[in-house]
């Protein structure tokens, strides 16, 4: 969601951030994401918590067919075309500076004919949230979004806006920091979480985050 590049000097083998595309194969589709690092920061670059969020999303567990979901902070679109292609209809939001590059990626990778399921909109966590329904999404995805400590607070109210009690929310990230684990302690002030997947081989945890009312279902 920020638009602070990281220091390049820290990179190390990251190399691949800086291309100017990069190619995925989900849901029987090729996709093909710009990516904008000079321009947006880490904001227009595919992190691996978004594909590992993919690879999830499409090895069944989860059924987005029919589905409303809004991923927040979608940088470049591949987490929320990928739920798309899956079959759901789908919000992707990210701040005002990032959506012309993001409407991009959606409609050069969703053909025509779904088109309709995907819609690029404006969320900056913690502000105009009333436009926005807290009823209605199934699902809020968000990949490698807990980074930034001083966005924590509006990101809490910002789920917890959007959340319905059936609402399931789907978080991919790299525990880089204590900061990244004092996040998930605050959402277990609201919510039920706990991991469900781990991708050894990137580091990167999916928790899974229901309101404590349906505890007992998760």
């Amino acid at each position: 969601m920020a638009l602070v590049p990281y220091d390049e000097t820290h990179l190390g083998g990251m190399q691949k951030l800086h291309k100017q595309s990069s190619v995925y194969s989900f849901a029987n589709h090729t996709i093909q994401i710009k990516q904008n690092w000079k321009q947006l920061g880490v904001a227009a670059v595919v992190w691996d918590a978004a594909v590992v969020l993919c690879t999830y999303l499409e090895m069944g567990d989860v059924d987005l067919r029919g589905r409303s979901v809004i991923e927040l902070g979608a940088g470049t679109g591949l987490l929320g075309i990928v739920a798309a292609l899956l079959g759901a209809q789908v919000t992707i939001t990210d701040r005002e500076a990032t959506l012309a590059f993001l409407k991009s990626n959606v409609q050069a990778n969703l053909p025509t004919d779904l088109q309709p399921r995907a819609e690029v909109k404006e969320l900056t966590w913690g502000q105009n949230l009333a436009s926005f329904s807290t009823r209605e999404y199934d699902f809020i995805l968000g990949a490698d979004i807990i980074y930034l400590e001083e966005t924590f607070a509006d990101l809490l109210q910002t789920l917890d806006h959007l959340s319905a009690d059936h609402t399931v929310i789907l978080l991919s990230c790299r525990l880089r920091y204590e900061r990244d684990q004092n996040f998930l302690t605050m959402l277990k002030g609201i919510f039920s979480v706990r991991e469900v997947h781990y991708d050894p081989g990137n580091d990167i945890h999916i928790f899974k985050a229901q309101r404590n009312s349906r505890k007992g279902e998760l």
